[in-house]
Protein backbone atom coordinates (compact mmCIF):
# COMPACT_ATOMS: atom_id res chain seq x y z
CA UNK A 1 0.00 0.00 0.00
CA UNK A 2 1.28 3.47 -0.88
CA UNK A 3 0.64 6.60 1.12
CA UNK A 4 1.36 10.27 0.49
CA UNK A 5 1.54 12.42 3.60
CA UNK A 6 1.67 16.21 3.34
CA UNK A 7 2.93 18.59 5.99
CA UNK A 8 3.88 22.23 6.38
CA UNK A 9 0.58 24.00 5.91
CA UNK A 10 -0.65 26.69 8.26
CA UNK A 11 -1.58 30.32 8.72
CA UNK A 12 0.72 33.05 7.40
CA UNK A 13 0.43 36.75 6.69
CA UNK A 14 0.47 38.08 3.15
CA UNK A 15 4.02 38.38 1.91
CA UNK A 16 5.19 35.50 4.06
CA UNK A 17 6.51 32.06 3.17
CA UNK A 18 5.66 28.44 3.79
CA UNK A 19 7.27 25.19 2.71
CA UNK A 20 5.09 22.17 2.04
CA UNK A 21 6.43 18.63 2.07
CA UNK A 22 4.91 15.42 0.76
CA UNK A 23 6.51 12.09 1.59
CA UNK A 24 5.61 8.86 -0.18
CA UNK A 25 5.86 5.55 1.67
CA UNK A 26 4.96 1.92 1.11
CA UNK A 27 5.71 -0.50 -1.71
CA UNK A 28 7.51 1.83 -4.10
CA UNK A 29 9.66 0.73 -7.02
CA UNK A 30 10.10 4.28 -8.25
CA UNK A 31 8.35 7.61 -8.65
CA UNK A 32 7.68 9.34 -11.93
CA UNK A 33 6.02 12.76 -11.90
CA UNK A 34 5.06 14.50 -8.66
CA UNK A 35 3.03 17.62 -8.21
CA UNK A 36 1.00 19.99 -6.10
CA UNK A 37 -2.62 20.98 -6.67
CA UNK A 38 -4.94 23.22 -4.68
CA UNK A 39 -8.65 23.58 -4.14
CA UNK A 40 -10.96 26.15 -2.60
CA UNK A 41 -14.62 25.58 -1.70
CA UNK A 42 -16.87 25.49 -4.73
CA UNK A 43 -14.01 25.37 -7.22
CA UNK A 44 -12.27 22.62 -9.10
CA UNK A 45 -8.89 21.39 -7.99
CA UNK A 46 -6.21 23.21 -9.98
CA UNK A 47 -2.61 22.54 -10.85
CA UNK A 48 -0.01 24.51 -8.93
CA UNK A 49 3.24 22.88 -10.04
CA UNK A 50 4.63 19.58 -11.25
CA UNK A 51 8.09 18.06 -11.45
CA UNK A 52 9.10 15.14 -13.65
CA UNK A 53 11.51 12.34 -12.93
CA UNK A 54 14.15 14.33 -14.83
CA UNK A 55 13.40 17.43 -12.74
CA UNK A 56 11.53 19.26 -15.49
CA UNK A 57 9.01 21.63 -13.94
CA UNK A 58 5.70 23.22 -14.86
CA UNK A 59 4.03 26.05 -12.93
CA UNK A 60 0.63 27.69 -13.01
CA UNK A 61 0.92 31.26 -14.25
CA UNK A 62 -0.46 32.52 -10.95
CA UNK A 63 2.51 31.16 -8.96
CA UNK A 64 5.41 31.60 -11.39
CA UNK A 65 8.28 33.46 -9.78
CA UNK A 66 6.88 32.92 -6.27
CA UNK A 67 6.68 29.14 -5.82
CA UNK A 68 9.38 26.55 -6.37
CA UNK A 69 8.83 22.81 -6.62
CA UNK A 70 11.64 20.37 -5.90
CA UNK A 71 12.11 16.72 -5.03
CA UNK A 72 14.43 14.48 -3.06
CA UNK A 73 14.37 11.06 -4.71
CA UNK A 74 16.31 9.43 -1.88
CA UNK A 75 13.53 10.44 0.51
CA UNK A 76 10.62 9.95 -1.94
CA UNK A 77 9.61 13.49 -1.08
CA UNK A 78 8.41 16.49 -3.04
CA UNK A 79 8.52 20.05 -1.71
CA UNK A 80 6.76 23.29 -2.52
CA UNK A 81 8.49 26.47 -1.39
CA UNK A 82 5.93 29.25 -1.39
CA UNK A 83 7.15 32.83 -1.13
CA UNK A 84 5.40 36.19 -1.38
CA UNK A 85 2.14 34.53 -0.44
CA UNK A 86 -1.13 36.27 -1.28
CA UNK A 87 -4.61 35.86 0.22
CA UNK A 88 -5.70 34.26 -3.06
CA UNK A 89 -3.23 31.43 -2.41
CA UNK A 90 -5.47 30.29 0.45
CA UNK A 91 -6.59 26.75 -0.31
CA UNK A 92 -6.20 23.11 0.61
CA UNK A 93 -3.01 21.92 -1.08
CA UNK A 94 -2.81 18.33 -2.31
CA UNK A 95 0.18 16.29 -3.34
CA UNK A 96 -0.12 13.93 -6.31
CA UNK A 97 2.42 11.40 -7.51
CA UNK A 98 2.75 8.74 -10.19
CA UNK A 99 4.29 5.80 -8.36
CA UNK A 100 5.55 2.50 -9.67
CA UNK A 101 4.16 -0.24 -7.43
CA UNK A 102 5.74 -2.89 -9.67
CA UNK A 103 8.50 -2.66 -12.25
CA UNK A 104 6.13 -1.95 -15.15
CA UNK A 105 3.00 -0.71 -13.37
CA UNK A 106 2.37 2.75 -11.98
CA UNK A 107 -0.62 4.49 -10.45
CA UNK A 108 -1.54 8.03 -9.48
CA UNK A 109 -1.91 8.64 -5.76
CA UNK A 110 -3.20 11.66 -3.83
CA UNK A 111 -2.32 12.91 -0.40
CA UNK A 112 -4.95 13.91 2.15
CA UNK A 113 -4.37 17.65 1.75
CA UNK A 114 -2.97 20.39 3.96
CA UNK A 115 -4.61 23.76 4.61
CA UNK A 116 -2.79 26.95 3.69
CA UNK A 117 -4.36 30.19 4.87
CA UNK A 118 -2.92 33.59 3.95
CA UNK A 119 -4.27 36.56 5.88
CA UNK A 120 -4.29 40.07 4.45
Amino acid sequence: QVQLVESGGGLVQAGGSLRLSCAASGSIFGINAMGWYRQTPGKQRELVATIGSGDSTVYADSVKGRFTISRDNAKNTVYLQMNSLKPEDTAVYYCKANIKTMVTISYWFWGQGTQVTVSS
